[in-house]
């Protein structure tokens, strides 16, 4: 199956799959300032065209399709909204950065691969730099009802001193270490099946040290079945990393680097990161999505 990309200059770039629009990656969004402004990717859909991501909803206006969003970097929220501060819960500070686009350097569709990259600039609430991003985003049809999009990034540490990664647990709240590639899913996946290596669940799961997770989700108006599988590069920092994971009140997936234990980058030197999003058509069952994470991880090859 054939991708096309169309960029829209200086905002973003949608590839489609035949009359699907599997995804659109808004490398230049016009986010508010308090939701640390950050390059995202959504709508996302299967090569069905079923919408498997939610956009800015209303309990956590940051969450925006699939991100890289990261709540401590020192003393810079790059994920959106208050930060954790130990004993006082969230506070909203003056300390949400963004992540802005710089330069695009790969925009190539070749046959059933589409590769996007750029680069980025980390800076403060107040304008100081913090991170140099280099990103690649390539998505590539694996079957005619499954595609992936791998996702890499190096980040260079320009802040002028030791950045530490971290999260809401590291800071002294329990079981919420999320931060990192973060998924947010539609409204009707509530409730749905987490899916780990080891087995399916719910909530009881988060924290869960593993090289995959997935999400097995039902749709409103259709009653159809998505699942989405996210694989850890085994090069990744922390890897198997621990999972932020949520049904019961929201889907969500996130392998959190950060979840428990902070990682610290001294100034000059990079942090790289890949993962594989597989996004499948139909309920795989535990089975067939262990397969999609097997699919995920020929991709990250």
């Amino acid at each position: 199956m054939t991708l096309q990309a169309n960029h829209a200059l200086g905002r973003s770039v949608t590839v489609t799959a035949g009359d699907v629009e599997l995804f659109s990656y808004i490398y230049r969004p016009d986010t508010p300032v308090l939701e640390s402004p950050k390059p995202y990717v959504h709508p996302i859909r299967t090569l069905r065209g079923a919408l498997v991501s939610l956009f800015r909803p209303h309990d956590h206006v940051w969450h925006k399709g699939i991100a890289w969003s990261l709540p401590h970097v020192g003393e810079h929220n790059f994920w959106g909204g208050p930060t954790y501060v130990h004993g006082k819960f969230y506070v909203q500070l003056e300390n949400n950065g963004s992540a802005t686009h710089r330069e695009m350097t790969t925009l190539t569709a070749e046959g059933g691969r589409v590769e996007i990259g750029h680069t980025l600039g980390w800076t403060s609430q107040a304008g100081a730099p913090v991170i140099e991003e280099r990103r690649t985003l390539a998505a590539t049809v694996l079957d005619e009802a499954t595609w992936a999009l791998v996702f890499d990034t190096t980040m260079t540490n320009v802040s002028g001193g030791t950045l530490d990664f971290g999260s809401p647990t590291t800071k002294g709240r329990e079981n919420a270490g999320y931060g990192g590639l973060f998924w947010r899913g539609p409204r009707s996946f509530t409730g749905g099946i987490i899916q780990s290596p080891a087995g399916a669940g719910g909530d009881e799961l988060r924290g869960t040290r593993a090289e995959w997770f997935g999400f097995r989700g039902r749709h409103d108006e259709t009653g159809e079945h998505s699942t989405i599988v996210m694989v850890d590069d085994a090069a990744n920092p922390q890897h198997p990393p621990q999972w932020f994971a949520r049904s019961e009140d929201f889907a969500c997936l996130c392998p959190a680097p950060f979840f428990s234990e902070e990682v610290p980058l001294p100034d000059g030197e990079t942090l790289r990161f890949r993962y594989a999003v597989v996004i499948a058509d139909g309920d795989r069952g535990e089975d067939g999505t262990a397969l999609l994470a097997k699919q995920g991880r020929a991709a990250l090859a």
